[in-house]
């Protein structure tokens, strides 16, 4: 429009010729000819009124041509239809079309549907346009940042860690501060966050940490014993995120970032002297975080959580994950296993077979091709054997 507004001034206000007219602005003069007389149509003069910006210049000069086979047509519930795409499984827009089509026949054809349900969604956060169906996967990592403890007694300033997990659907967040990114902690956080979202997610995506997989492979990563035993008493599912692709876990690196600026940043000019403390501080924060309402969206992580996530999730167990740990072990030939310098009986017959132990604080079971073959009470008593008799040969 800003040619449009010079054409008008030159010839109106300036009095010059409208050939002159075309060579100033660099057009031809079948074009001046054609603004001049539509601005004449419109019943415009010089100077333009002050109030008529470029839009509504353009609406006056050019308005849209209107057929008389045209027709208007009945808009679907686009939030609606995105929010059942979200929840239902194995739900496509063919048969949510065929549904609007039934209550207006009149209304658009499938293709027509389909792309203006996709120009539609690009206009919501980017990172709400990825397709993630309820209560189905949980975006778990560590942030790069970490949360500093001070020692009372001592003076001593102490990193923390900080786990970080999202929900797929609803971008659910829970976020808490742990001494190490150890097996222990990682299991810990782990339960701790099913717990805050009172069901558990049909799939968990961890990053490629030692914790989580012991061998990265595209297509068959080796996940921790332990990891696996805790996905398994829980009845959900490891997907690890590829090595070099942080897209797979797009929503946890965004959830770091939220997480790093939301939470950790308000505690800049605080000082925490107990783990406990700050983990109180963090769920504070958490609940705010979780029940901000969106900018594009209707609702808040909290209600959307309760609307697409938690009813497609998995219960919780009676009882929560117990942590343990998972060691291979040959049997020698006195048929025990050696654990942390105690020896434990297994059956005679194994002598020289690979064991695998799985032990917690207080209990020591060997499993042989998958099967509990032996149980002990866990010693903390170095070079001392603790021998069940049923394990013994007859001669001995």
């Amino acid at each position: 429009m800003r040619k449009t507004r010079e054409i008008l001034r030159l010839v109106w206000s300036c009095n010059q010729s409208r050939r002159d007219t075309a060579r100033t602005c660099g057009v031809g003069k079948s074009t001046v000819n054609a603004t001049i007389h539509r601005a004449i149509a419109a019943g415009l003069s010089w100077p333009l009124p002050l109030d008529l910006d470029d839009e509504a210049l353009e609406q006056r000069l050019y308005p849209p041509v209107v057929h008389p086979s045209s027709r208007k047509l009945s808009q679907p519930d686009w939030q609606a239809l995105h929010d059942q795409l979200a929840t239902k499984d194995k739900l496509s827009l063919m048969l949510l079309w065929q549904e609007y089509k039934e209550g207006a026949p009149t209304g658009y054809q499938y293709s027509q549907f389909c792309e203006i349900y996709r120009q539609w969604r690009k206009k919501l956060d980017l990172s709400m346009r990825q397709e993630h169906r309820g209560g189905e996967k949980f975006f778990v990592d560590y942030s790069g940042q970490t949360l500093p403890i001070v020692d009372a007694s001592t003076g001593e300033i102490r990193q923390a860690q900080v786990f970080v997990g999202v929900m797929g659907g609803s971008n659910q967040t829970y976020v808490e501060a742990t001494w190490t990114q150890s097996l222990p902690d990682w299991t810990g956080s782990h339960a701790r966050a099913f717990a805050f979202l009172g069901a558990v997610p049909r799939c968990l995506v961890p990053d490629n940490l030692r914790s989580a997989v012991t061998k990265t492979c595209r297509y068959e990563p080796d996940l921790n014993p332990t990891y696996a035993e805790l996905a398994d008493h829980y009845g959900t599912a490891v997907v690890p995120a590829r090595v070099r692709h942080p897209k797979d876990k797009a929503k946890v690196e965004g959830g770091v970032l939220i997480a790093q600026r939301f939470i950790l940043a308000s505690f800049r000019n605080r000082t925490f002297f107990s783990l406990a403390e700050a983990n109180a501080a963090i769920r504070e924060r958490l609940i705010l975080l979780n029940n901000r309402p969106f900018r594009k969206l209707p609702g808040c992580r909290q209600s959307r959580f309760e609307e697409i996530d938690l009813p497609a999730m998995l219960p919780l167990p009676s009882m929560p994950y117990q942590y343990a740990q998972w060691k291979k072990a040959r049997v020698h030939i006195d048929y025990h296993v050696e654990l942390e310098g105690h020896f434990y009986s297994v059956p005679h017959r194994l002598v020289k077979e690979q064991m695998e132990l799985r032990y917690t604080e207080t209990i020591v079971e060997c499993f042989y091709k998958g099967n509990r073959v032996a149980s002990h009470p866990r010693s903390s008593v170095r070079g001392i054997h603790t021998t069940t008799t049923e394990h013994m040969p007859k001669a001995h």
